[in-house]
Order: C-alpha cells, then structure tokens, then sequence
C-alpha cells in the first residue's frame, strides 16, 4: 500500500490590498504629475509660437496677452500687474479692418453732406469735418437762431431737414452739441450760455427725432464757451464760436487725437 503525502495548507494572506493599493497609489501621483507638467506654461516656447504666428500674418504691431492659468507677473517697483507684449494675431488685423471700413463708410457720408449743403459752406455758415470721433458739421448760430433765442430760425430748417433724411438712413449714434462765445448772458429765458446750449442742442435733437431718428441714437449736450473754435477776443472769433455742431459717432474711438481733414465739396 502506497502511502500519500499530505499537502500543508497554505494560510490566507490578509495583506495582499496592500499590493493593489500600492499600485493605485503610484497610479495617482503619476497622473497628477502629467496634469500638473501640462497645466504649466513654458514662457520661452509661448513667445516663440505667438511671434511665429504674428510674423505669419503679417502684422507686427503688439497685443498683450494673459493666459486663464497664468497670474500677472507684479511689477516689483510699482506693485502693479504687467502684461507681455506679444506681436498681433488675426483677431487685432480684423478689428483694424473693421475700423477702416467704417472710417471709409462716414467719409462717403461726410462728401454727401459737404456736396449737398455746398452754398452754405462756400458761405462760410457751415463747416463739416472728419476727426477721431467720426463727422462733425459745425452750423454757425447766424444760419439757426436769433441771438440769445432757441428757437429755430426759418431758414434753418431746410437743411436742417436734409440732414436729418440722410441720418436716419444711418445707424450710428447723433450727438448733437450747443456751443456759444464766452460774453455772458442773463435774460428772461437763460440764466446763463450753459442753459443756452443745452436748450439749442435739444432743439435740433427734436427736430431729427420729428424727422425718423430713432430716439435711442440721438443726445444733445451744451457745453457753453468752454470748446472754442477761435479766439472769443474779436467778433469774427466769437461769431465762429457760437454754432451748434453734429457729431455722426464712430462705433469704436479712432487712435488719432486730431481731426483727420475738412471735407470740402467737389466743386468747392
């Protein structure tokens, strides 16, 4: 009789978890690395790609730029956040675009206006130009109003009117401003040139909204003597001074501080 040996019973091990825990563990620190390395931007290589792109475009003028992970850098004199200058991508070259053709746009409009109201500018009682606002027509006080009145004269309606039909087949904003010389008034009606402008700029800003202006495009502003075109020390100066002006705005300020040119007519 053949005799079997016993196998020994293997005992159960409690601490086998450990292994797989372990395992997860290296798991999850290796993915936080990964997310940590991807999250963290190398500036070096980030200036390289966004001057690639700008001179791929063609456009070297600087934009400034500040990543969603990325905190300002503080200016360590000032204590004051600083961005970089990077060169400009697409989004500032259609902007840009968008500038100029609306620019083009008012000047078309600007000859219109020049061309239309052309004996009254060879009369030296209007005045239209183009500035870093949009179009301005200046309208001396003698072709709208009787001195220290806000009542539109008769004569001042007619163009007045042409103004308002080609406006309100616009759709920028009308800002409409009284101006007056800086001899002070006091009378039944005004107390002072401020009430004065106000009221004669609020006038004409009736008349277009009566004329098919929205009413939501049109303001009215006085600002007194304090924006002089001349000198208020000769009559000729305070006679100029003394005008109502209508501003046809640009959506967005042009950069140039200064007025771009004097739209004369064709045939001036």
């Amino acid at each position: 009789m053949s005799l079997r040996r016993k196998i020994p019973e293997e005992h159960e091990n409690h601490e086998r978890w450990l292994v797989s825990y372990a395992d997860f563990i290296t798991l999850l620190f290796a993915f936080f690395v990964v997310m940590y390395a991807v999250s963290s931007v190398n500036q070096g290589k980030y200036r390289e790609l966004t001057s690639s792109l700008g001179s791929a475009f063609g456009s070297n003028r600087p934009i400034y730029i500040k990543t969603e992970n990325q905190a300002p850098q503080q200016n360590a004199s000032a204590g004051q956040a600083t961005a970089v200058a990077l060169p400009g991508l697409p989004l500032n070259r259609l902007k840009n675009e968008r500038l100029r053709k609306e620019q083009e746009s008012l000047t078309a409009m600007a000859l219109k206006l020049s061309n239309m109201l052309s004996p009254l500018i060879q009369a030296g009682k209007l005045r239209v130009v183009q500035n870093n606002q949009g179009v301005r027509v200046d309208i001396s006080e003698s072709l709208l109003f009787s001195p220290g009145s806000a009542d539109l004269s008769y004569e001042a309606k007619a163009p007045l009117m042409q103004i308002a039909q080609m406006l309100a087949e616009d759709r920028h904003d009308v800002q409409i401003e009284g101006h007056t010389d800086n001899v002070p008034i006091h009378n039944a009606s005004f107390f002072s040139n401020w009430e004065l402008s106000a009221v004669r700029a609020s006038t004409v800003v009736r008349l277009f909204a009566e004329s098919n202006i929205a009413e939501n495009r049109l303001s009215a502003v006085g600002f007194g003597s304090a924006q002089p075109l001349a000198d208020n020390l000769t009559a000729e100066g305070r006679a100029k001074n003394r005008r109502v002006s209508i501003l046809v705005l640009y959506r967005s300020r042009m950069q140039s501080a200064a007025d771009v040119s004097e739209i004369v007519p064709a045939r001036f």
